[in-house]
């Protein structure tokens, strides 16, 4: 099984903040491209009523996903939590005591992998 740490948000959008979030989304994908070349994947969704946002992120290994988390804490987490209410965080992998100790306070959800393959 590989190392790869992924995970997804599932959100609901507030009132009134579309904007804020487009806004949002540009800035944390861009930032997150050019310092974090350990994130393989970062894709963001929209429902067609826009009221719904999940986030597909995938990291190489637990210390890249580390490495989000912090940047994240530092730089969004406020103005993310002000424009989007989490609904549900999925881990799917084997993080580390480290990343676990950063996911726990968010009321992740974490899934182990339990069997399957992975083409590369």
């Amino acid at each position: 099984m590989s190392k790869n740490i992924f995970w997804i948000v599932a959100t609901k959008v507030k009132e009134g903040e579309l904007e804020n979030l487009k806004t949002l989304k540009e800035e944390m994908t861009e930032y997150t491209k050019t310092n974090e070349p350990g994130a393989l994947k970062f894709e963001w969704f929209i429902s067609s009523d826009d009221k719904y946002c999940h986030l597909f992120e995938s990291y190489s290994d637990p210390p890249a996903a580390i490495v989000h988390m912090k940047s994240f804490g530092k730089n969004y987490a406020q103005r993310f939590m002000s424009i989007l209410e989490v609904k549900n965080f999925t881990v799917y992998g084997e993080p580390t005591e480290e990343l676990m100790k950063i996911l726990n306070p968010l009321g992740v959800v974490i899934l182990n992998p339990s069997g399957g393959f992975e083409r590369s």
